[in-house]
C-alpha cells in the first residue's frame, strides 16, 4: 500500500495524506466518547496511519486483515454482499472495523461503556472520509 502511494503520489503528498488521516482519526476520537484509538490499514494488513496508544499498531493492522478476510468470506457465503463493517465485543471493550474504500479499512478500539450506535454513526462517516482522502492521494488510476 505504501509503495503504491509512493509511486502514485509524491513524498510531499504522502506526508500530507498521513497528516490528514491522523487528523481524521483524532477527530473521530473527539466525536465519540470512550473511543480509545484507531488505525487505517490496507486490506492486506499494512499500516497506513494510526492513533493507538497502548496497542501495537502493526500487529493490529495485520490482525485486522485476517479478520477482514473471514468477514468477507462469511458475508459472501451467506449472500450478504460486500463487506461493510464488523464489530467484536470483548470483556474490556470493542473492536470495530469499517470498509474505507476498496483498498483500506478503518479499525477503532472502544471502551466497554461506548455508545455503540454513536460509534457506528461516526465511524462510518470517518471511513467515507478516509476513502475520499485516499482517492485524492492516489488520483485517477492509470490504464494499461
Amino acid at each position: 500500500m505504501r509503495r503504491a502511494l509512493k509511486q502514485r503520489a509524491g513524498r510531499r503528498h504522502l506526508i500530507a495524506l498521513e497528516t490528514d488521516l491522523l487528523a481524521e482519526l483524532r477527530a473521530l476520537k473527539n466525536r465519540v466518547p470512550h473511543l480509545a484509538g484507531g488505525l487505517v490499514a490496507s486490506v492486506d494488513g499494512l499500516l497506513v496511519a494510526h492513533d493507538t496508544h497502548g496497542t501495537e499498531p502493526t500487529g493490529l493492522a495485520a490482525l485486522t486483515a485476517a479478520a477482514l478476510g473471514l468477514a468477507q468470506r462469511l458475508a459472501d457465503a451467506t449472500g450478504q454482499g460486500d463487506f461493510k463493517e464488523s464489530l467484536v465485543r470483548g470483556e474490556h471493550g470493542y473492536v470495530a472495523t469499517y470498509a474505507a474504500g476498496s483498498v483500506t479499512v478503518l479499525t477503532v478500539l472502544a471502551l466497554p461503556d461506548v455508545n455503540v450506535g454513536r460509534l457506528h454513526l461516526e465511524a462510518r462517516r470517518s471511513a467515507e472520509r478516509v476513502a475520499c482522502l485516499l482517492d485524492e492521494a492516489l488520483g485517477p488510476k492509470e490504464v494499461g
